[in-house]
This record gives structure tokens, sequence and C-alpha cells, in this order.
């Protein structure tokens, strides 16, 4: 059996302020292509298939076409809730959805009800927040390898059945290196699982990391399909293409590809706007940290001359920060106040045409507020 596992596709995410539905839709291209491709058996998703409990209507268009179009490949999909989905929106319907090849899995009280397919077994542990299961399932603390331990308890009860096993699990594994761009899922209990939770199952496709990573030969997070965050700038995302018989007999990544890459660039302006060496950054998504010890003026607009797709810019002039001196507010001109503060910010003083339309501004506020 091959199975391709993935998670962490968060539909309907924005990337400061950017849509990335194009993005995605051409991830979900890719995922079909690689089912044919790849003679793929079960597509395993392993949570945050939306990036919030109520996805706006286009992501949900793009979820039914990507379930569509694989199942109509060929291939079976398991698919359990992240933290970022709503398990009871997304479990909508699952009983009628096995009968089609889709095995939604989002009740926790099932998660060791296994998926069998060709005698292999699949277990969906959705996300499990500690807090709402601790007296349900009698929980000896409240943390997240509490109830982790407790359901895979019952899972290795059952597995015994069967050729081979597979778990699908959205949490933190102890070890596990984090980006920006996972919600910390640390309210409600101890958010880290060790690794020895998941022993004496054949193999484990983790999500809620963001980055692929190998917990052990067989425990892997595949990562997002996309980079959702500047950290993620190094990342080669993409899934894992799992060959399993009575046990694991491979695992090869499969790359997904990069509509728009990621970058940080980091340097003075006048640098960053003629430098050769950046020109390989003028399709990326950029953020930008200036290092100019005075902050110059337009920046934004002078970096998408070159850097059309420059989405965020912060400063760090480069020398000693000064400390920060008190001034005096209490009597004094707004305009000054506001003028002051725009020298401290900026390092020098502003330019008398905008130090023109501050003053205006600020009587235009005072006219108003007389009449109101």
């Amino acid at each position: 059996m091959r199975i391709l596992h993935t998670s962490d596709w968060h539909l309907g995410r924005s990337f400061h302020r950017e849509s990335m539905l194009e993005a995605q839709a051409a991830f979900v291209d890719h995922l079909v292509e690689t089912v044919r491709s790849e003679r793929v058996d079960v597509v395993a998703v392993a949570g945050d298939l939306y990036d919030r409990a109520l996805p706006p209507v286009d992501a949900v268009a793009l979820c039914n076409d990507a379930l569509r179009r694989v199942t109509a490949a060929g291939a079976r999909m398991v698919i359990i809730s992240g933290n970022h989905d709503s398990a009871r929106r997304l479990g909508f319907g699952a009983d009628l959805f096995d009968a089609a090849g889709v095995h939604l899995r989002t009740d926790p009280s099932r998660a060791w009800e296994p998926v069998v397919i060709d005698d292999v077994a699949f277990y969906g542990i959705p996300y499990l927040e500690p807090e709402l299961l601790r007296s349900a399932w009698e929980l000896p603390e409240r943390s997240h390898t509490a109830a982790l331990a407790h359901a895979m308890s019952l899972v290795r009860a059952d597995a015994a059945r069967h050729r081979a096993s597979v778990v699908l699990a959205h949490a933190f594994v102890t070890g596990g290196q984090a980006s920006d761009s996972e919600r910390d899922i640390s309210v409600g209990g101890v958010a880290h699982v060790p690794l020895s939770a998941f022993d004496g199952v054949g193999y484990v496709a983790l999500g809620h990391l963001h980055g692929r990573q190998r917990m052990a030969e067989t425990v892997r997070y595949s990562g997002s399909p996309l980079a959702y965050c500047f950290s993620e700038a190094g990342h080669v995302k993409g899934s894992w293409l799992v060959t399993i018989g009575s046990a694991v007999e491979s695992v090869e990544f499969v790359p997904a590809p990069v509509p728009r890459p990621v970058g940080v660039l980091r340097g003075a302006i006048d640098d960053l706007l003629t430098s050769p060496a950046h020109t390989r950054y003028e399709d990326h998504w950029l953020q930008v940290v200036l290092t100019d010890p005075v902050r110059p003026k337009a920046a934004m607009d002078r970096l998408r001359a070159r850097f059309p797709h420059t989405l965020a810019l912060s400063f760090a002039p480069v020398g000693a920060v000064p400390a920060a001196r008190q001034v005096r507010l209490s009597g004094r001109p707004e305009a000054d106040v506001a003028l002051d503060f725009v020298r401290e910010v900026r390092g020098e003083a502003a330019a008398p045409e905008e130090e023109r339309l501050l003053r205006q501004a600020i009587e235009e506020a005072r006219a108003k507020e007389a009449m109101a």
C-alpha cells in the first residue's frame, strides 16, 4: 500500500493580507497528479484542513474540489481535524462520506475505531483538547500527554488485530521545531507530548508543525504544503510517500510546487535597491529589515519599485539603540508632540511639507470636534 502523508493545508489562509487561494489550488493540482503518477492508495491529511473554524466559502469550494478529484484519481482519504478546524463542522456527514471513500475522523471518542483498508488499520486521532476530555476520559492530569496516552492505549489494543497500522495525530511532539505560523496549543494543558506516546504502531502521520520533520524513522511531520510565515523561508514543502506492507518498507519526500517563494532581506535601502545580488528575490514575497541609521522616507514605495511583492517592513538601525527618554507632554501643542515623535522614530525632523500636512490634519480634527 502506498500512502501520501500531508497536513496543515490551512485552506482560506492569507499571507500578510495576500490571498493564498491560488497557490493552494496549485497544491491541489500537484496532489492529484501525485496520486495518479505514484499510484497512491490512501491520502492521509493530519489536521488543519482549514485555517479557521468558519472558513470562507471559496476555501470550502476548493476543499470540495480536492476531495472530489483525489477520490476520482483512485485514492481514498483519511482526514482528521486539527486545532484550527471546527471538529463538529468538519465532521458533518462523516458516515455518509465514508461510502465515498473520504473518511473524516473528528470525534475523539472514535479515535480507536479504525478505517480498515486492505487490512491496514488507519486510526484518526483528531486534535485533543485536554480540558474538554479530562472528565469524560478520567485523565490523571490536564495535559496533552494524558489525553494522547489514553487514546493510544486503546489504539494499540486494537492494532494487534491487523496486518499493519497507521496513526494520524495532530499534536506537538517534544523535540519538534516550530515556526511562527502555528497557533499555540498550550491553553488547556501542557502542549508537548513525548515521542514514546506513539510506540507500537507501524507509521505515525503527524500534523501541526509546519516544517517537515523526522521525529523517528516511522514518526514524521509532513509540514504545511506552502510557507505561511517568513520563518519558513528555508523550508522545502511537500508530502511523505510511504510504502507499507506488514511494516513500513520505504518513505520518500515528494516536493510540492512553489508558486511564489518567500524570503527575508536585510540591509541598507540603497544596497537593496541596486545590488545585483538581490535580483533573485524580485519575484519573492518579502520581509525587509532596513538597517539605515536614519529611517528612509517612502521606504515601502521605493522597495516595491524593485520588489513588488514586499509584504512586511521593519527597521533595525545599525549602532547602539538610544535609551528611552522622558518627554514632557502636558501643556504642549499637539503638533509639537507629533513632530517630536516623527523626529524620535525617524532620526531626523519632518520635512516642511510633512509638517504642513500634520498641522493641517490637527486643525481639521479640532474643527470637526468643535462641530460635534
